[in-house]
C-alpha cells in the first residue's frame, strides 16, 4: 500500500496538485483520470521518486516493489526471449514459459521471439517493454497509457491479465473501457484536488457533476440571501425599534462563507458540418486488392458496400492492413484491381494521425482550421477552435509550437470544418482524454452521413457499429451486425485458439517422469492442498487486514494532531505545541512499525502462496501429461 499526504504541486504558474491525499490499499486497482495535462503522468514520476512534489509525503512500506511503465527503450540481450526473462525475478528465472504467455498475448509471434529488439517496430518494442514490467517481480504496477500502441485484441489480453494481478495497480489510459473492465476503484484529479471512489469512472463522473450542481446551486442562493440581508441591513440600519433584527443580519451575514463561482473546465465540444446529400449508398467497393510487397497481399478480392448512413467499424491486430484500407477508401492509395464507386453527392473527410505533416507549420490554429473551408464564417471558424479547446489567444498559436496532441486536435478541427457527408476515421481517439472520448463519440452519433472508423476502443464499438470489417489473421471478412453480437456468435481467433507460444509444462527435477495419477486422485490431492493453503494463508491475510486498519486508525489520529498543532500554533499555546508535537512523534513511530510488520507479513504471504500456487501447477500439468 501506498499513502499520499498533502501533496502539492506546480510548475510556475500553473499549479496541478493542492494538498492532496490519497491511500492505494492492498489489492486495489486504480484507475487515474483527469484532464490532459492535470498532472496525471506527474503524480506517477512522483510516486517512483522521478519528480519531487513542492510540499506533502508520500510513504511506500520498505522494499515496496513498484513496475513503471516506461517509454524509455533500453535493450542489452540478443534475441526478444532473452530481453523479457532479463525481468523475471531471481527465484523463478527459469520460468520463460511465463515470459513467453505474455509475449505472446501481447501480440508477438513464436518468429519474434527469437529477432533482435532492435529489430522490432516501434510499437512493438514498447510492447517488449511491458512484458519486461509484467513479468517482474513487483508489488504495485504503475502503467500510464499501456493501450497506446496494442492491437484490440492484444488490449483484451490486457485486461483480463490486469482483472487477476494479486498486487496493487493504478492505470491511465483514454480508453473508458478497458479502464472499467480492469479497476476496482478510481482516482479522479479535478480542480487540482483527488476524489477516489470505489467503482467505475461512470460512477465517479456523476458523483463528480452531481456535486458541483449542488454547489452551484447552493452558491446562487447564498448569493441571493446574501444581497437580500445586505439590503435589509442597508435600508433599516437607521431604525432604532428594528437594530436587533439589523444585528441579527449582521452576524449572520458574517457568518455566511463565500463561495467562488467554479473556474469553467475547458471541454471538446463540437457537431460535424453536415453536406446534404442524395443518395442511397457513400462507397462501393468491388474485388478490390492490394499490397506493398507481391508475396504477401494484404487486401484480397474484398467488396463492400456502405450505405448513406452506415456505421462501419474496421477492427483487428496491427499490422493486417486495416489502414491501408482506409487510405484505399480515402483515395490516398489507388487499387491494383478492383474498383471504388462513390456518387458524385459523397463528400468525404479523412482522419489519420500522420497527417499532422499536412498542417502549415506557419499558419496559426485559426487559420488552419479555416484552410478547410475558405468561404465559410470566420465566427464558425472561432466556434470549432475554442470547442477544441483553442479559445482566445490559444487560437492564434503558430501550429509548430503545439504538441503531438494539439496538432492532432487541429485536424480534427479542419475536419469539423468541411462539409461532408462520409467520414473516414482513422483512430481518432489516440491523443483525446476520456472526457474528449466522449465528446466525439456523441459527435459521431449525431452526424447525419456515413462512417467508417478504424479504433481498438471497444466503447465506440459497443455504442456505434452496426456492421464490422473484421481483420482477422488473413482473412477480412464483413460481418453484418453489432460488436457484442459479433463477439457473442464469433469471438476473435486468437482468444479461441490462444496459446500458439503459451507456457509449456516444467520438466520434473532429476530427469525423473512425473507420476501418473487418476483423475480421482488428482481431485483428492488439489483438495488438499487448497485445505493446506487456506489454514496457512486464513490468519496471514486477518493479520494483514488488522494492520491496515490499525495504519488508517493511527493515520487519523495523526491528522487530528496536526489540525489541532496548526490552531495551537495560532493561538500561542507553547506547551500545547509541544505536547502535541510529542504525540504526532510517537503516532509516526507507531505507523512506521505496524508498516514494518506489514512488509515483513506480506512478504510471508506472498511467498507461502506462490509455493501454494506451484503445487497447484504442478498437479495441473501432471494431470495435462496424464
Amino acid at each position: 500500500m501506498i499513502v499520499v499526504d498533502n501533496l502539492s504541486k506546480s510548475y510556475g504558474k500553473q499549479g496541478l496538485f493542492d494538498s492532496i491525499s490519497f491511500k492505494v490499499n492492498r489489492r486495489e486497482r486504480v484507475g487515474v483520470v483527469g484532464r490532459n495535462g492535470h498532472g496525471k503522468t506527474t503524480l506517477f514520476r512522483m510516486i517512483t521518486g522521478e519528480d519531487e512534489p513542492d510540499a506533502g509525503t508520500i510513504t511506500k512500506p520498505r522494499k515496496y516493489r513498484i513496475g513503471y511503465l516506461e517509454q524509455r527503450l533500453m535493450f542489452t540481450e540478443p534475441t526478444v526471449l532473452a530481453e523479457g526473462a532479463k525481468a523475471l525475478p531471481h527465484d523463478a528465472h527459469n520460468e520463460i514459459w511465463r515470459v513467453e504467455k505474455v509475449l505472446s498475448g501481447l501480440g508477438f509471434e513464436a518468429a519474434d521471439l527469437e529477432k533482435r529488439p532492435s529489430e522490432l517496430s516501434g510499437g512493438y518494442q514498447v510492447r517488449l517493454n511491458m512484458a519486461k514490467v509484467l513479468v517482474g517481480d513487483y508489488q504495485m504496477l504503475l502503467l500510464d497509457e499501456p493501450s497506446n500502441y496494442l492491437d484490440i485484441t492484444s488490449i483484451r489480453w490486457l485486461e483480463r491479465f490486469l482483472a487477476a494481478w494479486p498486487g496493487e495497480l493504478l492505470l491511465i489510459t483514454h480508453d473508458r473501457s478497458f479502464m472499467d473492465n480492469v479497476v476496482t476503484h478510481v482516482l479522479g484529479i479535478h480542480r487540482r484536488k483527488v476524489r477516489k471512489i470505489e467503482g467505475n469512472t461512470g460512477k465517479y463522473y456523476e458523483q463528480i457533476a452531481a456535486e458541483e450542481e449542488i454547489y452551484e446551486k447552493t452558491r446562487v442562493n447564498d448569493e441571493r440571501k446574501m444581497k437580500e440581508m445586505d439590503l435589509f441591513i442597508t435600508r433599516f440600519r437607521a431604525k432604532a425599534r428594528l437594530g436587533g433584527l439589523v444585528q441579527s443580519r449582521v452576524k449572520s451575514l458574517e457568518k455566511m462563507e463565500k463561495r467562488e463561482k467554479l473556474e469553467a473546465i475547458k471541454t471538446l465540444e463540437f457537431v460535424f458540418a453536415e453536406k446534404p446529400g442524395f443518395h442511397k449508398y457513400a462507397l462501393d467497393v468491388r474485388d478490390v486488392s492490394f499490397a506493398y510487397a507481391s508475396d504477401r497481399p494484404l487486401i484480397r478480392r474484398f467488396s463492400i458496400s456502405v450505405g448513406a448512413k452506415d456505421r462501419v467499424f474496421v477492427i483487428g491486430r496491427n499490422g493486417r492492413g486495416k489502414t491501408t484500407l482506409l487510405r484505399l477508401l480515402a483515395g490516398d492509395l489507388a487499387p491494383q484491381s478492383g474498383e471504388i464507386d462513390s456518387p458524385q453527392s459523397v463528400a468525404p473527410g479523412y482522419f489519420e494521425q500522420t497527417h499532422v505533416s499536412t498542417l502549415a507549420e506557419s499558419n496559426t490554429v485559426l487559420e488552419e482550421i479555416g484552410s478547410a473551408d475558405p468561404d465559410g464564417d470566420p465566427k464558425r471558424v472561432r466556434f470549432i477552435a475554442g470547442g477544441m479547446m483553442f479559445e482566445g489567444d490559444d487560437a492564434l498559436k503558430k501550429i509548430r509550437i503545439l504538441s503531438g496532441g494539439e496538432k492532432s486536435r487541429v485536424l480534427l478541427g479542419r475536419l469539423i470544418a468541411t462539409p461532408l457527408n462520409l467520414l473516414l476515421l482513422d483512430e481518432p481517439t489516440n491523443h483525446l482524454d476520456i472526457e474528449s472520448n466522449d465528446a466525439l463519440l456523441e459527435a459521431i452519433d449525431a452526424f447525419d452521413g456515413a462512417v467508417v472508423m478504424v479504433t481498438h476502443n471497444e466503447m465506440f464499438l459497443h455504442a456505434l457499429a452496426d456492421r464490422l470489417v473484421v481483420f482477422d489473421n488473413d482473412d477480412i471478412v464483413v460481418y453484418e451486425g453489432g460488436y457484442q453480437r459479433f463477439l457473442d456468435k464469433v469471438g476473435w481467433r486468437d482468444e479461441v485458439m490462444q496459446g500458439s507460444i503459451a507456457a509449456v509444462p516444467q520438466p520434473a527435477t532429476g530427469g525423473e517422469e512425473r507420476p501418473k495419477w487418476t483423475p480421482k486422485e488428482l481431485r483428492r490431492l488439489r483438495s488438499e492442498v487448497i485445505a493446506e493453503r487456506s489454514r496457512a494463508l486464513r490468519p496471514l491475510e486477518a493479520r494483514i487486514a488488522a494492520l491496515e486498519k490499525s495504519v488508517e486508525s493511527h493515520d487519523a489520529s495523526l491528522r487530528e494532531l496536526n489540525g489541532e498543532l496548526v490552531k495551537a500554533s495560532q493561538g500561542r499555546h507553547g506547551s500545547k505545541v509541544v505536547e502535541i508535537s510529542k504525540s504526532m512523534h510517537e503516532a509516526k513511530k507507531t505507523i512506521d512499525g505496524l508498516l514494518e510488520e506489514l512488509e515483513k507479513v506480506t512478504v510471508d504471504y506472498e511467498a507461502k502462496r506462490a509455493g501454494f500456487d506451484a503445487k497447484m501447477r504442478d498437479l495441473d500439468d501432471t494431470g495435462n501429461a496424464s
